[in-house]
């Protein structure tokens, strides 16, 4: 799974910038738009880095960094249109891990979050939380802990009914045909009723789609079933 960053930046056209670039880097992106929303969207868990901007609406760049640092020390790279020695040392004080200065060219930009990245560790404690944590949208599922969620929302699952979703998440875009999702979910050697996919397929959808209006996961006419990435 790819390493996500959150943008936070309230100038439309920097902030569309920014996405366009780290998207055709193979970043995931994350974005906010004011102080408020960025501190919330930092403090989800759901991303990996941070690119903050000083001048902010609702809540500065400074004061969304203090309060990010009592609880995460998730990376964050500070951006300002002012060249102030003294916001840098501001910056760098509160904790971030890096300051740049805009304008700015987009690939030191990106060499600095892989710098930062590398610094941190992200290699492997990324992909060792990527490897437990499977999302679409806002459902996720943290595979370690055994718990399922939507949009912050715990949803209880039985054993069978998380090991169906696991699979058809482990293969978003893929359809999977009902025999194999059997041979996985309940074991080779299964002897029971053989629509029991199609019995746990709409015991997921009364606890996910029909709760929450949506449509997560989606029935192939006479292949199997399949989750597709929103993006």
């Amino acid at each position: 799974m790819a390493v996500t960053v959150l943008i936070v930046e309230d100038e439309e056209k920097i902030g569309r910038f920014l996405e366009l670039e780290l998207l055709h880097e193979g970043y995931e992106v994350m974005k906010a738009v004011n102080g408020r929303e960025g501190l919330e969207k930092a403090q989800s868990g759901k991303a990996d880095l941070v690119v903050l901007d000083v001048m902010l609406p609702e809540l500065n760049g400074f004061e969304v960094l203090r309060r990010l640092r009592k609880n995460s020390d998730i990376p964050v790279i500070m951006l300002t249109a002012r060249d102030e020695v003294m916001d840098k040392v501001a910056g760098l004080d509160g904790g971030a891990d890096d300051y740049m200065t805009k304008p700015f060219a987009i690939e030191e930009l990106l060499a600095r979050i892989r710098l930062v990245l590398k610094k941190r560790g992200g290699g492997a404690s990324i992909a060792s939380r990527d490897k437990n944590q499977l999302s679409v949208g806002k459902l996720c599922m943290d595979v370690q802990r055994y718990e399922v969620s939507y949009d912050g929302e715990q949803v209880e699952l039985t054993h069978r009914e998380f090991e169906l979703l696991k699979v058809l998440l482990e293969n978003k875009n893929i359809v999977i045909s009902r025999d194999t999702l059997l041979e996985k979910v309940c074991g080779y050697d299964y002897m029971g009723e053989t629509n029991i996919i199609d019995v746990y397929v709409r015991y997921l959808r009364s606890k996910l789609d029909d709760v929450y209006q949506v449509k997560i996961i989606q029935t192939v006419r006479g292949v199997g079933y399949c989750i597709k990435d929103e993006n």
